[in-house]
């Protein structure tokens, strides 16, 4: 089987503008999310797909290769579905450059033995809720599976409503997915649903149309970066625990 890593990395951030350069731990963040992905021994190859200039030059600085997509890119699952119409692969996968804490053993754990017969295969990463007041933040998104690992429904609210059980774990979103060429092809091809548009979560592309999209529990720490707040635990964390190296 032939896969693919895919780093994105876009300029044009509205909550936090320049966020792939942003420095931790006197490197830009796009660079530890590479040095973690390329520590993947399945990988054939690995990129750093962006639309911006400065990013490429930095990326290709530190020692990775680049793609360059469109700028009119709306998710980073359409940029991985712009690299798959490039380079030709049986798996596709995608690790969020707003990631990096995740590891290589974490990375993988996506990535199935096998692909489907019918050549359709989705799957994400998520973990374990450690701070419970994270689970009422509406900027992690909470996800429900059933006994299978097929995601029922994502939600940036604290779901499912512990009614009849308090004993329950939750789970939150990690940027790590694989996608088959067939996968990215439909979800390029169909247009977005009423939930994904509240949601602002793609997933919600494949489930909303009743496609299987499995969300695997990878039980890794994370730390995904969304503002300058999110660079400095980060940064403290990787400090404390010897990751800055």
């Amino acid at each position: 089987m032939r896969i693919i890593g895919m780093i994105p990395a876009r300029g044009g951030s509205t909550r936090f503008r320049g966020k792939p350069l942003a420095e931790i731990c006197g490197k830009p963040m796009v660079y530890w999310v590479w040095k973690h992905s390329a520590e993947v021994k399945e990988f054939d190859e690995l990129y750093v797909a962006t639309d911006s200039e400065d990013i490429k030059e930095v990326a290709e600085g530190f020692g990775a290769k680049v793609i360059m997509t469109s700028p009119d890119c709306e998710t980073a699952t359409e940029r991985l579905f712009e690299v798959s119409e490039k380079v030709k692969a049986d798996l596709y996968v995608m690790i969020n450059g707003d990631e990096p804490l995740v590891r290589a053993e974490d990375i993988v754990k996506c990535i199935p033995a096998a692909i489907p017969e019918d050549g359709f295969y989705v799957s994400n990463l998520m973990t374990d809720f450690q701070n419970p007041v994270e689970v009422v933040d509406p900027t992690n998104l909470k996800i429900v599976t059933n006994k299978d690992g097929i995601c029922l429904f994502i939600s940036r609210a604290p779901i499912p409503f512990p009614k009849g059980d308090m004993s329950y774990a939750y789970q939150k979103f990690v940027g790590v997915g694989a996608f088959t060429k067939a996968a990215l092809d439909y979800y390029h091809s169909t247009p977005r649903g009423p939930v994904e548009k509240i949601e602002e979560n793609d997933s919600f592309r494949f489930i909303e149309n009743r496609k299987d999209c499995y969300y695997i529990n990878a039980h890794c720490k994370t730390l995904s970066v969304d503002t300058p707040k999110d660079r400095v635990a980060v940064e403290k964390y990787m400090l404390q625990n010897g990751m800055a190296e």
